[in-house]
């Protein structure tokens, strides 16, 4: 049976090719009614400057530290941080069973504050504020990269993804061993340039384009698309379409090409259900510390929860948690519904 035949109506697995899950697709539940949780949504437009928020500019953060008065971006040291530099190198004492293994965690967790202003995400932020923030993900990732084995860059936007404040941000954790989803990533990329020659996802973004039917959004330098294997419903995957193996080194062109490109990207997420779209999203590239790293190729994941509406989201639990991920709505179907909507945000001044 064909992928085209599968994706109209029956259920079927699609394997990852870039972690090596599956993800089981049961596109016949989409009908089916909703009775469980419906989310808020946010409330009215909040001001360009909240007096009570920890990261607007000069304000006075819950550690105790007072803001600078920045203009553009910010980044500082998480004052509640997850991970702390100074644990120690070896554990305190060795496991009294091999099942029992654990090992130190040692790393730093530092808050990127996108723009001063309270009121604009990165879906509404002018391209040349968004290539700031480009620009200082990559300095960060460099820094950090000096004495860290992984740096995550992320950010999760929304109440709804676990966020804290609503103040635009993200956030860079650094940390001194190889994490489990990049670790995945590492050798499915490993095996595939061993097996063929060629890195695994310009295979992809090169089969991607010549088919269409699950690319959202591209230019000269990147490609957005509604991967084969998504597991959230409106997930996309971005990927630069020459070799780069980590952020800081993609071109000028590519920096500014990649923040027009996330423009038009969350633009459409946040005209689907005319709300600011929540998600988590994050970037990947080859580790640091030496070794092999030709098989890496950057690439950025986004994955949004929302399902049928602004209030109603898919949930990992059950099947998700104890077998597989499980989506309803195919790949296909995101990115179509995703390639019909405008550009411009439905916030945006003038738009009819």
């Amino acid at each position: 049976m064909t992928d085209g035949a599968l994706a109209v109506a029956l259920p079927h697995r699609r394997w990852n090719a870039l972690t090596g899950d599956w993800v089981l697709v049961s596109p016949q539940r989409t009908q089916r009614p909703w009775q469980g949780q419906v989310e808020r949504t946010a409330g009215a437009q909040r001001p360009s400057y909240d007096p009570d928020c920890y990261l607007c500019p000069g304000n006075l953060r819950a550690g105790g530290e007072r803001n600078p008065a920045y203009s553009s971006t910010l980044v500082f040291t998480n004052d509640f941080p997850a991970l702390l530099e100074d644990t120690p190198g070896e554990p305190a004492a060795e496991p009294a069973s091999p099942l029992l293994a654990a090992e130190p965690a040692r790393g730093t967790c530092r808050v990127v504050c996108f723009s001063p202003r309270h009121d604009l995400t990165l879906a509404e932020m002018p391209a040349p504020a968004v290539r700031g923030v480009v620009d200082l993900w990559a300095a960060q990732t460099e820094e950090l990269g000096r004495d860290h084995r992984w740096v995550q860059v992320f950010e999760n936007k929304g109440a709804v993804m676990g966020c804290s404040n609503p103040h635009p941000h993200g956030q860079i954790w650094a940390v001194a061993a190889l994490p489990t989803e990049p670790a995945a990533e590492d050798l499915r990329q490993r095996e595939h340039l061993a097996r063929t020659g060629r890195l695994l996802l310009l295979d992809y973004a090169a089969l991607e384009s010549e088919r269409g039917e699950r690319v959202v959004a591209a230019n000269d330098q990147w490609l957005a698309v509604v991967p084969w294997w998504a597991t959230w419903p409106f997930e996309t995957l971005l990927v630069p379409r020459r070799p780069v193996r980590r952020l800081p080194d993609l071109e000028p062109a590519e920096r500014d090409a990649l923040a027009e490109l996330l423009g038009r990207l969350l633009a459409r997420y946040d005209n689907l259900f005319q709300v600011s779209f929540p998600y988590s999203m994050g970037w990947h590239g080859a580790p640091f510390g030496g070794g092999d790293d030709a098989h890496w190729q950057l690439h950025a994941h986004f994955y949004p929860p929302l399902l049928r509406s602004a209030t109603i989201r898919k949930f990992m639990v059950g099947y998700e948690m104890l077998a597989e991920a499980q989506r309803d709505l195919t790949p296909e179907q995101a990115a179509a519904r995703l390639r019909e909507l405008p550009e411009t945000h439905f916030r945006q001044p003038g738009r009819s």
